[in-house]
Order: C-alpha cells, then structure tokens, then sequence
C-alpha cells in the first residue's frame, strides 16, 4: 500500500527518521514537481466522483480540448 504524507518542515525530519527505523517501510521524496501531478491527479479523481455520483456535470471533450 502506498501513503503519501504531507508533513511540517519542521517536522519532516522527525518523521522520516522515524520511518527509517521500521524495516516494512520505504520512504522516499517527492521533488515539488512530481508532488503537483500528483495533487493534480488526486484532484481528477476526486472531480471524477463527483460527475459519477451526479454532484457536477462533465465537460464536453470538444469544449476540454479548445481550453487547452
């Protein structure tokens, strides 16, 4: 199972020492780049749920492909 943490600076480091002493669990950092694709994709996601259940309406993939 994958975790992903958002942690204080100032307590990063606490954590990650932390990690490192149980042998079960590899911890590694993400660059701020790969952490915005990933608040990215978490935001699709969640967008998608939304437009399944009914709560908000999709986007034509015409309309998508113009915005971009």
């Amino acid at each position: 199972m994958k975790v992903l943490l958002d942690i204080k600076d100032g307590k990063a480091e606490f954590v990650k020492e932390l990690l490192k002493n149980f042998p079960f669990v590899k911890a590694e950092k993400l660059t701020p780049y790969k952490a915005g694709v990933l608040k990215g994709i978490k935001e699709a996601v969640e967008e998608l749920k939304l437009v399944k259940a009914g709560k908000m309406k999709a986007r034509n993939a015409a309309d998508l492909i113009d915005a971009l």
